[in-house]
């Protein structure tokens, strides 16, 4: 029967294998504790890092909503509603606010044309 003895360097990376094994699954249960949309935002912190160049961070945003998606059951489905004043059918994903309808466009006093107002200021009344 053969006996083998205990060098220091063995006994080393024992300890050393033993060490990254227990690191290795704390990370893990660490990160099954982070809910879905932790996760996502520590995924897109790694992203906008500056570590990566454009095609791949590109991809790692893509790869964060796909992986959030999956945890929650699918993308948002997309639901049909029609606009304050009726003209219009807005699809969209659900539980998004339907956006205001008022239009800032004015009909010029002689009718032959149509004024748009920019979004930071008021429409003049008539």
């Amino acid at each position: 029967m053969m006996s083998f003895r205990k060098s220091p360097l063995t006994f080393a990376l024992g300890a050393a294998a033993i060490a990254a094994c227990s690191l290795s699954t704390a990370t893990q249960a660490q990160a099954q504790q982070l809910t879905p949309q932790q996760r996502y935002e520590r995924q897109i912190a790694y992203c906008n890092s500056g570590n990566l160049p454009d095609p791949q961070r590109n991809a790692c945003v893509r790869d964060a909503g796909l992986l959030l998606d999956q945890s929650m059951g699918g993308p948002p489905r997309n639901t049909q509603s029609t606009s304050e004043d009726g003209r219009a059918t807005i699809i969209g994903p659900s539980g998004m606010p339907v956006p205001d309808s008022g239009s800032s466009a004015i009909t010029s006093p002689d009718g032959r044309s149509t004024v748009v107002v920019p979004a930071y200021q008021e429409p003049p009344r008539q």
